[in-house]
């Protein structure tokens, strides 16, 4: 079987309906993904059906249309190699979608992506979420997505001071989510967040346990946060 085959088998057995041409696109992203890694530490996944499930369907697992609302603006802190960014606007190409990194190198690499499919919705930014976040960025943002970044406690602080107030911070984690949550309580209280969903989520042929945290932004973030990195990591909230 191809990329194509799994990732049409994989999205049908999780439930959701990809086009022709979305299939398209995420086979040309896969193939660039793959080329790219052979110079480029992109990700350790690159065998076919491993990446459909692995990066595609998980990427999508977090797309609920109560959250992602139509237009609605997305920042994907920490994108990596694109993920769940890239195939969350190829998914549904109405969202406008920046793709946030520290690392250039990986953003000159999404922005050939991004012309190369044609996806008008997505944009690059280079920074770090620390400094960003005292910035024009700061509260501009209807949804924040992340994924394999951080501790929750941690990604709060980086992530919150994006969102708007009303607006969702969308957090994909493992299998140790619930103890993760438990010491996210004092940073959800300060940063101004509210839990409204956790779902559980299950991979087509896989068994290990993964969660998606839906974390409503209900007042705006006092001004302080996020503070400096060492401080961050050495006196989490």
């Amino acid at each position: 079987m191809t990329f194509s085959d799994y990732v049409k088998s994989h999205t049908t057995a999780y439930g959701l309906a990809l086009t022709d041409t979305q299939v398209d696109q995420l086979q040309r992203f896969y193939e660039q993904v793959v080329t790219t890694n052979e110079h480029m530490n992109l990700t350790g996944i690159t065998e076919p059906e491993e990446f459909a499930l692995k990066h595609v369907v998980d990427s999508l697992s977090c797309y609920d249309p109560k959250y992602f609302t139509k237009d609605a603006a997305v920042i994907d802190l920490g994108t990596g190699a694109g993920f769940p960014g890239v195939p969350l606007g190829i998914y549904d190409p109405s969202l406008r979608i920046t793709l946030f990194d520290s690392l250039q190198k990986r953003l000159r690499f999404l922005d050939s992506v991004v012309d190369d499919l044609g996806l008008e919705g997505l944009q690059t930014l280079h920074g770090r979420a620390e400094d960003l976040a005292h910035q024009e960025y700061r509260e501009s943002f209807d949804l924040l997505t992340s994924r394999a970044v951080a501790r929750l406690s941690i990604l709060l602080e980086w992530g919150l001071p994006y969102v708007k107030v009303g607006g969702y911070m969308v957090a994909l984690k493992g299998s140790i989510v619930q103890e993760e949550l438990e010491e996210s309580k004092r940073a959800l209280s300060i940063l101004g967040g509210e839990i409204v969903e956790v779902k559980e989520v299950t991979l087509p042929t896989l068994e290990d346990k993964r969660a998606i945290v839906y974390i409503k932004k209900v007042k705006p973030t006092a001004k302080k946060y996020p503070r400096k990195p060492k401080e961050i990591k050495t006196k989490p909230l």
